[in-house]
């Protein structure tokens, strides 16, 4: 089998597909949520901070000299990059959680028994005649 078969083979299994397009819906959703954090609930909560721009938080390491940029450290830029994290991992588990409910309410359904097979129909119908003599 030629590598360009077997890429092929490889790239079309169902399990290459599902993650190709979870992969992709995950970064437009890390996009939103970003959007979400930086533009929605940052500016808020810095307002309540004393008008406090979480990017422009910095401790500085080393303040610059000459030619030689100050070292800082963004703790700021960490700060929000931690709540896009947070809210990321929260969405996810509020939508495993409804998958495993939606999940577990199918496996709770009374499944159909299985029907008899031909041969348990006819030992039946054998026995029925059998119990009238």
């Amino acid at each position: 089998m030629g590598m360009m078969s077997e890429f092929k083979e490889f790239a079309m299994k169902g399990n290459v597909m599902d993650m190709a397009v979870g992969i992709i819906i995950g970064g437009a959703f890390g996009k939103i949520v970003s959007s979400f954090v930086n533009d929605v609930l940052m500016p808020p909560l810095g307002s309540l901070l004393g008008g406090v721009d979480f990017k422009d938080l910095v401790y500085v390491w080393q303040e610059a000299a000459g030619d030689v940029p100050a070292v800082t450290v963004k703790y700021g830029n960490f700060i929000q990059t931690a709540l896009d994290f947070l809210i990321i991992a929260f969405a996810i588990f509020m939508m495993v959680k409804a998958m495993n409910s939606m999940k577990k309410k199918e496996e709770e359904a009374p499944a159909e028994p299985p029907k008899p097979s031909n041969e348990e129909v006819l030992l039946s119908e054998i026995r029925d005649l059998l119990k009238k003599d």
